[in-house]
């Protein structure tokens, strides 16, 4: 797990500050990260056009062209000239040498973008935005420094940005570059140390966002012999009217380590070998999972759901009613919530005096998503998109690791599924959604096939596999 911050310029100041570094040193690191990943990565002789802006991110990439020549085809290109001091500065050492000074944008191997970084709060003017342009026209392997030109604060694009193959932030990772608005111009993110080490560059600001990463999944594996099915609980999914729906939910739960999947209300179809057909909650339900698949809701088994203290995930069709508000009221219950976005628009507009539309959404999820949790904090919230959002309290969580392999009807049921064998397994609402979300999104990527072919099955199938992998 990796702290995520909404700016760096206070962690920057407290490197002037307390420990007396400059801002010259935190650039000479900053370049030097992007100078090494160049040099893992590029053979030498390799041509690197580097286009600069006018303030301190310019003065990032006048210093990493100083870093590179002698051993790359260096190129700078400057168009807006440089305008703070620091650049100034390094524009002056950079003088000094034989780097090539260009005025128009060429074909090179490698092409970095230091022409705004963080902080990017206007639109971008005319000129910037035809310069974007000639940039994704090149054939160039692409690298921002810090942050790609374009993207604002808040992990929008104003009103376009740069796509990169790869962005290089420093000293900290921003929430901006994890936005689902940004997942597709930031490519690969890494970050370089500014001259202390990441634990000293962050410590004691506090953060209430982290980065999930691959290697914080727990499975639920089972390491004792002497067990039995109860051991490992009793997932009630409620079937709706589309049958289908409740039947991958209960086939991922039970792929991921449920002792028992019932499937409660009538069946029409036949059920896998595997699942359990009950016209009642079991009465050793130990979670249960509902709204997959419906459209209406009978009083009968809201009722009875109503009733049961046994931990609630809550999904689909479910959002758009207003018997979900009975739920949000069992302030003593583990709810787990898993909308998409214009499920999480119908949730809010039903609970929430403020209109909000998708579009709002999507430009301020984690706002929108720390608003919800600070009314409904007995709760924990899955936003889903591009980067899931795993919510509670105020702590927010982001798993980075989807793709549009899981843009499929079927692919939400299964993470329900997850998250209720975990939920049924004893686990508190936060952890299960957090390592199901994992599991979710590692099955997806073990899946061998097409990118557009990946059925719900197939997702099923790669998560019993996670063990191995």
């Amino acid at each position: 797990m990796q702290p995520l911050y909404k700016s760096c310029y206070p962690l920057d100041q407290r490197c002037y500050d307390d420990y007396n570094l400059t801002e010259d040193i935190l650039m000479e690191h900053a370049a030097n990260g992007m100078a090494n990943y160049i040099r893992e990565n590029f053979e030498a002789e390799s041509s690197v056009l580097i286009v600069c802006g006018f303030g301190n991110n310019g003065a990032d990439g006048l210093v990493l062209a100083r870093l590179l020549d002698g051993s790359y085809k260096v190129k700078l290109h400057i168009p807006f000239g440089v305008r703070s001091v620091m650049a100034e500065v390094q524009l002056e050492r950079v003088q000094n040498l034989d780097i090539e000074f260009v005025d128009e944008v060429e074909e090179t191997d490698i092409m970095v973008d230091a022409l705004f970084g963080a902080g990017l709060s206007r639109e971008l003017d005319e000129r910037t935005r035809k310069l974007i342009v000639k940039l994704e026209a090149l054939k160039s392997f692409k690298i921002a420094c810090d942050v790609p030109t374009g993207i604002d604060v808040d992990g929008n694009p104003l009103p376009m940005a740069l796509f990169v193959d790869v962005t290089i932030t420093m000293g900290a990772l921003k929430e901006c570059l994890f936005s689902d608005m940004a997942k597709d111009y930031v490519g690969k993110v890494f970050c370089v140390d500014l001259g202390l080490s990441h634990g000293k560059y962050t410590k004691g600001f506090q953060t209430d966002m982290a980065l999930l990463e691959t290697k914080d999944m727990v499975l639920p594996s089972r390491n004792r012999a002497n067990t039995h099915k109860g051991n490992f609980g009793h997932l009630a999914v409620i079937v709706g009217s589309k049958e289908g729906a409740g039947t991958m939910s209960g086939l991922s739960a039970l792929r991921f380590g449920a002792g028992l999947v019932s499937m409660v209300g009538e069946v029409q179809t036949v059920l896998p070998l595997a699942l359990m057909q009950s016209l009642e909650l079991p009465t050793n339900t130990t979670a249960i999972a509902f709204g997959m698949g419906f459209d209406e809701f009978e009083e009968g088994i809201v009722d009875d759901i109503l009733e049961s203290k046994a931990p609630l995930i809550l999904d689909a069709g479910v959002f758009t009613d207003e018997i979900v508000l009975e739920f949000l009221e069992q302030k003593e219950r583990e709810i787990v919530l898993t909308p998409h976005p214009k499920e999480f628009v119908a949730l809010w507009n039903m609970t929430i005096d403020t209109p909000l539309n998708i579009a709002i959404l999507q430009a301020n999820r984690f706002e929108k998503v720390r608003e919800f949790c600070e009314l409904f904090p007995h709760v924990t919230l899955l936003l889903k998109g591009a980067n899931m959002i795993v919510a509670q309290e105020k702590q927010l969580f982001i798993n980075p690791h989807g793709s549009s392999r899981l843009s499929k009807g079927g692919s939400g049921d299964v993470l329900a599924g997850l998250i209720g064998a975990l939920l049924a397994q004893g686990y508190e609402g936060l952890e299960a959604t957090i390592q199901a979300s994992l599991a979710f999104t590692s099955a997806s990527k073990a899946y061998g096939g097409s990118s557009y072919a990946m059925l719900p099955t197939d997702l099923i199938e790669e998560i019993g596999k996670l063990e191995k992998n």
